[in-house]
């Protein structure tokens, strides 16, 4: 079967290709215009334009043209066209549409279709209009197209003016597709460089879909004793019980521990989850003192060591890989000052294992998810312990008390067997050395590009991780147009969190581990919309 890819042209070779396939179309097979030598039809709206294409390879075999400004064409056939149409809040014309002779299947049209969606999603447009083929007037009404006013254009070229809701479309866009053939998902063709949700691969998603059988069933146990050994294994850790629910729950069971430790806690913060910590210690009751730093800043050890002349001070924690900012605390450095102190070290290591060694020798508790560094689907939460724990008292809510579950082979309660068995699909096949090589490799190669392009990156590289980079972008560019316009060329980055939109931060995460060849186009992507930006600006 042929690889599809549905994309917004950019190339140059891509546009030259659009006029080529633009002359067989409206030329030879629909006499619109006047034939000539070159075989190419340029468009006169050419220059206002976004074409979504089909590519086979490097070949163009299907096109659409999406426009926005007034006048439309159909505005010129049909003078009174705004009385036809429905309530809207935006309103563009789709031309053009164009399928090479030899690959008329509606797999492609519909892919088209599901990307200009898309596009017109992004850029304001709810209502599309279109001078439908006449003869081809039942296909457009099956993929959703409603027919309005009389028939428009000349004898052999005549056109049924017809509009597209994006309601109307996303109702029938997968009825509309052959049982036989697979739906071409617009993400699909998508570079995910997002912290969660990644990228999964085809035997994580089978053993998600797999029947779900019963959370005490020998089959199901002896699964989940199998994944918690790995996970203890890749983290060095003794211990590891599974919660249904995101990494917050993980460090909410964590939050409940610390409260019934004597003396006072230290949490260290310097991003929005050290800072979200410290919240949840709140809400627990916990005691506890803060050494919150400027976000991006690393921790010294004379700080926390000026922090620690409080002889209450029974324990630490920590975000160990902030993702707010990239920045990668020092572990190090953390069981160096707690461990000849008795200190009991916590860390929320949910965006650091699986994708940076981590060694939880010596930590008391740690927290960690299944979707983001271990490629997963997200749904389970897990925590790691070093220690006999004690029954809880009644004051901690049942579904938090880690006691229970270490006292029921970690199934006091209902599990969903499915994202347990695509979490052990995930670490069965992960070759963890190869992946945290690759990564090095992509990080530092899109770390160089930046910083010739002159972005100002947050993290120092000695102090960054290499699955979070952070642009910090000056108040010239917008992040949020920059990054929906990225998303259309390919490229879903990081940037919708408030805490990243409130300081015009964009961030590239590598949790989806892609190789270096699928981002290397993304520098130079990226630079062309800086400069659009900024032109657009003066």
């Amino acid at each position: 079967m042929a690889e599809y890819t549905f994309k917004v042209a950019n190339e140059p070779w891509e546009i030259e290709q659009i006029h080529r396939l633009n002359y067989e179309t409206f030329a030879e097979e629909i006499p619109q215009h006047q034939r000539n030598p070159e075989r190419i039809l340029i468009d006169k709206f050419h220059n206002e334009n976004s074409y979504i294409i089909c590519r086979n390879g490097t070949q163009v075999v299907a096109m659409l043209a999406v426009r926005g400004k007034r006048p439309f064409s159909l505005d010129n056939k049909l003078p009174d066209l705004d009385r036809y149409l429905p309530p809207h809040k935006g309103l563009c014309e789709i031309r053009l549409l164009s399928v090479r002779k030899d690959c008329r299947r509606s797999r492609i049209v519909h892919g088209l279709l599901e990307s200009t969606a898309r596009f017109c999603i992004e850029h304001g447009f709810d209502l599309a209009v279109i001078s439908g083929i006449l003869q081809q007037q039942k296909l457009y009404e099956h993929m959703g197209f409603v027919p309005f006013g009389p028939v428009v254009g000349a004898d052999g070229a005549k056109f049924q003016p017809m509009y597209l809701t994006t309601q109307a479309h996303a109702e029938t866009s997968i009825s509309g597709y052959d049982s036989e053939e697979q739906i071409p998902s617009v993400l699909a063709n998508i570079v995910n460089l997002l912290p969660g949700p990644v990228e999964v691969t085809p035997r994580v998603k089978k053993a998600l879909a797999e029947c779900t059988i019963s959370h005490r069933s020998d089959d199901f146990l002896r699964v989940h004793r199998q994944t918690r050994k790995r996970l203890c294994h890749l983290a060095n850790a003794k211990h590891c019980e599974f919660f249904m629910g995101s990494g917050t729950l993980a460090n909410d069971v964590i939050a409940g521990q610390l409260r019934r430790e004597p003396g006072t806690g230290l949490i260290l913060s310097n991003g929005e989850f050290g800072e979200r910590l410290i919240r949840q210690a709140r809400r627990a009751g916990a005691k506890y003192e803060t050494l919150s730093l400027e976000w991006g800043k690393p921790f010294q050890p004379e700080a926390i060591e000026a922090k620690l002349a409080n002889p209450d001070i029974s324990w630490i924690w920590t975000v160990h890989c902030e993702t707010s900012t990239g920045m990668l605390n020092d572990l190090a450095m953390l069981k160096s000052i707690a461990r000849p102190r008795n200190l009991k070290l916590c860390l929320d290591c949910i965006s650091s294992i699986g994708t940076v060694p981590v060694d939880l020798d010596g930590v008391y508790l740690a927290s960690a998810v299944s979707g983001k560094c271990l490629r997963s689907y997200a749904g389970v939460s897990m925590v790691f312990y070093d220690h006999d724990l004690q029954p809880g008292d009644d004051c901690l809510p049942a579904y938090l008390d880690l006691y229970a579950y270490a006292s029921n082979d970690g199934v006091p309660y209902t599990l969903c067997s499915n994202l347990v068995y695509a979490l052990h699909a995930s670490l069965e096949e992960t070759d963890q050395p190869q992946r945290l090589a690759q990564t090095q490799k992509v990080t530092g190669w899109l770390r160089r590009e930046f910083r010739a392009m002159g972005l100002d990156l947050l993290i120092d590289d000695i102090d960054a991780s290499p699955h979070v980079i952070t642009i910090c972008l000056d108040r010239r560019y917008k992040t949020v147009p920059l990054c929906d316009a990225l998303k259309i060329r390919g490229f879903m980055l990081s940037y919708k969190s408030e805490y990243l939109v409130s300081r015009n931060w964009m961030q590239i995460c590598l949790m989806s581990n892609p190789t270096l060849d699928r981002v290397e186009s993304l520098p130079a992507l990226l630079k062309q919309e800086l400069a659009r930006q900024a032109a657009s600006a003066t």
